[in-house]
């Protein structure tokens, strides 16, 4: 983002009441979140062309929905959930 564009869009922001601040905000985490997580995918993607070549099976969708609970039940366990 170039120098004009940041200044013009903090003076717009700056512009709106705190309640629409909150939804820009609200926005601008929903963008980066799904940046991140676009950002795994490809990272997954890229691999997948080595492990075919090395002889790796593929999960099962139930394999991977398996391992994305156990995930998540460990990360819910750390935080005290």
């Amino acid at each position: 983002m170039n120098a004009i564009t940041e200044k013009t869009l903090i003076a717009k922001l700056r512009a709106l009441p705190p309640e629409k601040q909150a939804e820009v905000m609200d926005f601008v985490e929903f963008v980066t979140a799904r940046a991140v997580r676009r950002s795994g995918i490809d990272q997954l993607l890229a691999i997948a062309p080595a492990l075919v070549a090395a002889g790796i099976q593929p999960m099962a969708e139930d394999e991977i929905s398996a391992e994305i609970k156990a995930v998540r039940a460990a990360r819910r366990e750390q935080s005290g959930r």
